[in-house]
């Protein structure tokens, strides 16, 4: 057995074994992080799933270092320590240079369930990810998630996460994207974990609505909270008027837009319902742009300040997020 496969079992005690994670914003990424698993062509394993094999039942603290390429593979991340998954990048800053591609195409109906159609389920409290794109290709027609997140305390820093229907499944727990895309058309951002998505860009591919958060009770501290990010059509796609910025899957949906830049695409009553029954609470804060008037808004609450990331994330947030980003 190596020495590095008995530090992520547990074999070894030694601080030789705790890899080191410090990324700076901005800075380039092309070689593993030390402690780290590599996968790609340079790299130990030519998969995902065989360095997820690799780390078995372990707890420690790990890494895996992924080279530049596309990898059609579907994962599901049920790790029992602290994982990092780092994708190869000039510019760790943005997401608009990485090279990292996870995809898989399958809908929830052919696989029995929207978690089981994701391409990357993540059940491991804990886990970040950096500069990876992550795809469900199947497109317009059927629920197809790409990412399921359903577990505690999450990050992800400048990933791409396309799909059409029911792109992003934020399902449960404390969440945190900063400088990431999500991209879809119909409910792409959707469920009940308590999220703040700081500085992305939601991009939709075709009409209907962003969000169906999934809040159906007073004590439900779900929040989904789009702070500084730019709401706008994908590349060459005509939208004027055709997106809400969400509607409620469950009967006390809660979501702020505050202090963003919403385009054109933001039809002028905003919100739309879809539980019945649905007393959602819909937020815009200091917002700018196009389609930003609230004037002719539907289902929507007023708001006097910008909502904090305590609220959200709660009072322990800076503990676990890379406020590097």
């Amino acid at each position: 057995m190596s020495f590095r496969l008995a530090c992520f079992l547990g074999l070894v005690a030694t601080a030789t074994c705790i890899p080191t994670i410090n990324v700076q914003k901005r800075t380039t990424r092309t070689s593993a992080p030390s402690g780290c698993l590599t996968v790609g062509t340079s790299g130990t394993y030519s998969t995902i799933s065989d360095a997820l094999t690799e780390l078995a039942s372990s707890t420690s603290t790990a890494c895996i270092y992924i080279s530049a390429g596309t990898y059609e593979e579907q994962l599901t991340i049920d790790y029992g320590g602290s994982l990092t998954l780092y994708g190869e990048t000039t510019n760790t800053g943005t997401y608009k240079e990485n090279t990292v591609t996870i995809t898989h195409t399958i809908s929830s109906s052919e696989a029995g369930s929207l978690d089981l159609s994701s391409t990357i389920n993540v059940v491991s409290d804990g886990f970040r990810m950096y500069n990876i794109n992550v795809v469900n290709g199947y497109g317009e027609g059927a629920q197809a998630v790409a990412l399921t997140a359903n577990a505690n305390e999450l990050g992800f820093y400048a990933c791409q996460i396309s799909g059409y229907q029911d792109t992003l499944y934020a399902k449960a727990g404390y969440q945190y994207y900063s400088n990431c895309m999500m991209e879809g058309a119909d409910d792409y951002i959707f469920g009940d974990a308590s999220a703040w998505f700081g500085e992305c860009d939601i991009v939709s591919n075709g009409s209907g609505s962003i969000t169906a958060n999934s809040r159906e009770s007073s004590s439900d501290t779900s929040w989904y909270c789009f702070d500084n990010c730019s709401v706008d059509a994908a590349s060459g796609v005509s939208l004027d008027g055709d997106v809400y910025l969400g509607r409620p899957w469950r009967v006390l949906a809660r979501v702020v837009y505050q202090n963003s830049v919403l385009s054109d695409i933001v039809n002028a009553e905003g919100w739309i319902t879809m539980a019945d029954g649905a007393t959602p609470l819909y937020y815009e804060y200091n917002n700018s742009g196009a389609g930003s008037d609230t004037s002719e808004r539907l289902y929507e609450s007023s708001i006097s300040a910008a909502v904090a990331k305590t609220t959200v994330l709660g009072s322990n947030w800076g503990d676990w997020i890379d406020s590097s980003y």
